[in-house]
């Protein structure tokens, strides 16, 4: 195999699967995983098989590739707002279950004008921001704007969503079980205000891969929408959500080169990881990059285009030529720089094309 490259264990990935599926039916609560992780219709497919009730997508070309191979229902989480997608949309829309996030009333607004321009009808849910501030109406100024977009006319507001991953009281944290308790409770008080205020909600959606297990417990939570927990990645387990070896993607790299005894350079640098998750940053203060698997005591320090620098401390016997395999602190982003993944099942290896990677919004 030319490296670098992503291999991913399927049966470890099937086991996650099953397992956040198993967590969601006891919780009872439905589970729509987020397809940003792996962004491949057939591991989609066996999210739904095991029990997921939709997906989750960001962008419009995903829920195209989604729904050209099967997947009908889709919640795209993410303002829709440029008549070039909503064009897309009304497409979708006829072939699928869709339902999309509206956070401000002058977005829903240009929503409901094309809907009728149409003549169609469209689910929408409203997204609160709960402490990431990023997308999101303000917590305090949602029920005003809910009771807004009730009245639009080609929208049904049907629920309400949030993403925050770990946040307690508006900072990063550890501490998983009281965030997810904190969103789920907040999401849920909001809920039943603006029932009573007269807007049906139905659906209230919450949950990242750290904090969807504490949160699916909240009573009045109806659905979870975790992604990660499909691969898992070095800060998940960091996070203790999961163990490394519970981890089913990883990248392979080519030593290319070993200028001294305390550096070893490899072939996959910021195009073949991400580098979001800086080394250092609170709440995880993670060392390096990734994880190196047959190299533990390594630190992947840095990072250019195209190389990747380890260093060593400790003797070893790697020479030019030989193989590692890092868990990525972050998987999502690093699949995207992937045209394909190795899908790796005892002896068998299967390549897989990452369908709706690289595409517009």
């Amino acid at each position: 195999m030319e490296t670098p490259f992503i291999q991913i264990d399927q049966s470890k990935m099937n086991r996650n699967i099953e397992g956040m599926a198993r967590m969601a039916e006891q919780a009872g609560v439905s589970l729509r995983p987020h397809i940003k992780t792996h962004k491949i219709p057939e591991i989609a497919a066996l999210q739904m098989k095991a029990g997921a009730s939709g997906i989750t997508v960001a962008k419009t070309t995903e829920a195209e590739v989604m729904a050209e191979h099967g997947i009908k229902d889709i919640f795209i989480a993410y303002p829709v707002v440029t008549k070039e997608k909503l064009d897309r949309l009304r497409v979708l829309n006829e072939k699928s279950k869709l339902i999309v996030g509206v956070d401000s009333l002058e977005g829903a607004l240009i929503l409901s004008d094309y809907l009728k321009s149409v003549n169609q009808e469209m689910e929408v849910r409203l997204e609160v921001d709960t402490g990431l501030r990023r997308t999101g109406v303000l917590y305090d100024q949602a029920l005003t704007l809910a009771l807004e977009i009730s009245k639009l006319p080609h929208l049904q507001l049907t629920g309400i969503y949030t993403f925050r991953g770990a946040i307690l009281a508006g900072k990063p944290t550890v501490d998983l079980e009281a965030a997810g308790k904190e969103e789920g409770e907040a999401m849920v008080q909001l809920a039943e205000s603006l029932r009573e205020n007269g807007v049906p909600i139905r659906d209230v959606s919450v949950g990242s891969t750290p904090t969807a297990s504490a949160a699916a417990k909240v009573k009045g939570v109806t659905e979870v929408r975790p992604g990660t927990y499909v691969f898992y990645d070095r800060m998940q387990a960091a996070f203790g959500v999961c163990a490394l070896e519970d981890c089913a993607a990883s990248v392979i790299v080519t030593i290319v080169s070993i200028p001294s005894d305390d550096l070893i350079i490899i072939d996959g640098g910021s195009k073949t990881f991400a580098t979001d998750v800086q080394p250092g940053t609170d709440p995880l203060q993670l060392k390096g990059f990734g994880h190196i698997v047959n190299l533990p005591e390594g630190v992947f320090e840095r990072l250019s285009e195209e190389h990747g620098m380890i260093s060593v401390n400790t003797a070893h016997s790697f020479k030019v030529g030989d193989q590692l395999e890092i868990i990525p602190n972050h998987i999502c982003p690093t699949i995207n720089l992937h045209d394909y993944v190795y899908l790796q099942d005892e002896d068998e290896q299967k390549k897989t094309r990452v369908l709706a990677r690289g595409k517009l919004q």
